[in-house]
């Protein structure tokens, strides 16, 4: 199961109490105060890794805590400090305060890390407070508070090409034939209900990550529709490849389902509907489908690349074009 929003809590330990103590030594007629100071409390770290790609383990947990310090002793005896909290988080993940809204961090590169609350500091022994004219205080310092938060996470995909289109424009059954991923395939609409990520190889050292996402419908960017939760994982890749469905079958017209989703696109954002971009007639299998190619091609202005995913006709052509792209076009920073 994919999981690409969630909400949490998060605090830090509090750090452990200073210690009231005086020294009982026999051969110290005189002792004085040897109360130790606490430990701080454990803070609260999120780490970009690789090796998640979701945030699905976060969903069944909502409060997450460090561990406190433990308090200082006699004999000068520090108390032991909280360890922090490490939490793993895949890359691409972006930490938004959720009372405010605002954008605390995105962990865009393996091993990022960011410490969202940091853990309380351990209050001093009655030692440290000792001075000419106190020479016994009968006191010690608590320790503070650790902080928390309330947080909200966004996980952004990174993929170099996204395969954008209309329900049953073909994209799982392409990414099926050119990766190791296994999406769910059917003939009726909405089979991809999250986002799926596959690597394909071209050559031996020239690889490029694909994503496919839900398939858009009109109105995806007003909220309509399953795509519009997922348009922001597409933010990230350097070139679309925008599927359109020619077979006989088609359940549009091709040229209307091109403008259906680059008109999402646009409103969704102006930046992304620049992105490089591919056009790509699936399904094309029959005179009839190659005919509806040339017709879409006319109509959009640009080249159309004409592949069959089940014939596995096209396919490295389109995998070369897009991989060119990738290569030259800047990176996303969004």
């Amino acid at each position: 199961m994919f999981k690409d929003e969630v909400e949490i809590e998060v605090r830090a330990g509090r750090g452990g109490n200073g210690a009231v103590s005086m020294r009982r030594e026999k051969a110290v007629p005189y002792g004085g105060p040897d109360g130790g100071d606490g430990g701080d409390g454990g803070s609260v770290i999120f780490v970009a890794s690789h090796q998640l790609n979701s945030l699905l383990p976060l969903a069944g947990h909502y409060h997450y805590v460090a561990p406190d310090g433990r308090p200082g002793g006699g004999q000068m005896c520090s108390g032991k400090s909280g360890e922090d909290l490490v939490i793993d988080v895949p890359i691409g993940t972006q930490i938004f305060d959720k009372k405010w809204g605002n954008l605390l961090r995105d962990l865009a590169h393996e091993g990022m890390r960011l410490q969202i609350a940091r853990g309380g500091r351990g209050g001093q022994g009655n030692a440290r407070f000792a001075t000419s004219v106190r020479q016994t205080p009968r006191f010690a310092q608590n320790g503070t508070r650790g902080e928390a938060r309330a947080l909200r996470l966004e996980l952004k995909l990174f993929a170099e090409a996204g395969l954008v289109g209309l329900p049953n424009a073909g994209k799982s059954t392409l990414l099926a034939a050119v990766t190791a991923a296994t999406p769910k395939i059917a003939d009726y609409p909405f089979t991809t209900l999250s986002p799926q990520v596959g690597i394909a190889r071209l050559a031996e050292n020239d690889t490029l990550v694909l994503a496919d996402l839900p398939g858009l419908i009109e109105g995806a960017a007003e909220g309509h529709g399953l795509g519009h939760r997922f348009l922001r994982h597409v933010e990230r890749c350097r070139v679309l490849l925008h599927l359109v469905d020619v077979s006989d079958s088609a359940l549009e017209d091709p040229d209307e389902s091109r403008r259906v989703i680059e008109g999402e696109l646009e409103r969704y954002s102006a930046e992304l509907a620049a992105r490089p971009r591919l056009l790509v007639a699936t399904k094309c299998e029959s005179p009839d489908a190659h005919e509806r190619a040339d017709l879409l091609e006319q109509a959009a202005g640009v080249p159309v690349v004409r592949i069959s995913s089940v014939e596995r006709r096209g396919l490295q052509e389109l995998l070369r074009a897009a991989w060119n792209i990738v290569h030259t076009a800047p990176a996303a920073t969004r």
